[in-house]
């Protein structure tokens, strides 16, 4: 009768730690992925918020937010997202010395389950107004 009273007792501590063990994730959801800014002429600075939400069960934190080109910034919350929560990356595009269709990727790195996400923004520089239509003097 002890043995199986200990067996019942070592089974609920068990299934007890299993519970207890399970692991909790932060996850992160954008509420989009890809912002076209659409034309724009060339030397325009633009600039679009991303929205994202911890879709998680553990606290969200972005260590470092990534972008491909030196004429993208990306400026995000820094601080600890709970469950639910809520946050905004700023990204920045300046168009100067571009020409012709863009597309700069920013990396999202955190501790969430999706440890690197990726979102995208795009745009067609145009020339400005007067560039290359310019008299030359002698």
């Amino acid at each position: 009768m002890k043995k199986v009273i200990f067996l019942f007792i070592s089974l609920g501590l068990f299934v007890g730690f299993s519970k207890e063990q399970a692991i909790k994730q932060a996850t992160i959801s954008f509420e989009e992925l890809i912002h076209d800014f659409g034309d724009i002429t060339q030397g325009d600075v633009v600039k679009h918020v991303f929205k994202f939400k911890n879709t998680g069960d553990d606290t969200l934190r972005l260590s470092n937010v990534l972008s491909t080109c030196g004429c993208t910034i990306p400026e995000w919350t820094k601080k600890p997202i709970p469950p639910g929560g809520s946050g905004e990356i700023l990204a920045s595009f300046n168009s100067a010395g571009k020409m012709g269709l863009q597309n700069k990727v920013i990396t999202v790195m955190s501790n969430a389950s999706n440890a690197q996400a990726t979102f995208t923004i795009k745009a067609n520089v145009l020339a400005a107004p007067g560039d290359g239509m310019r008299a030359t003097q002698k």
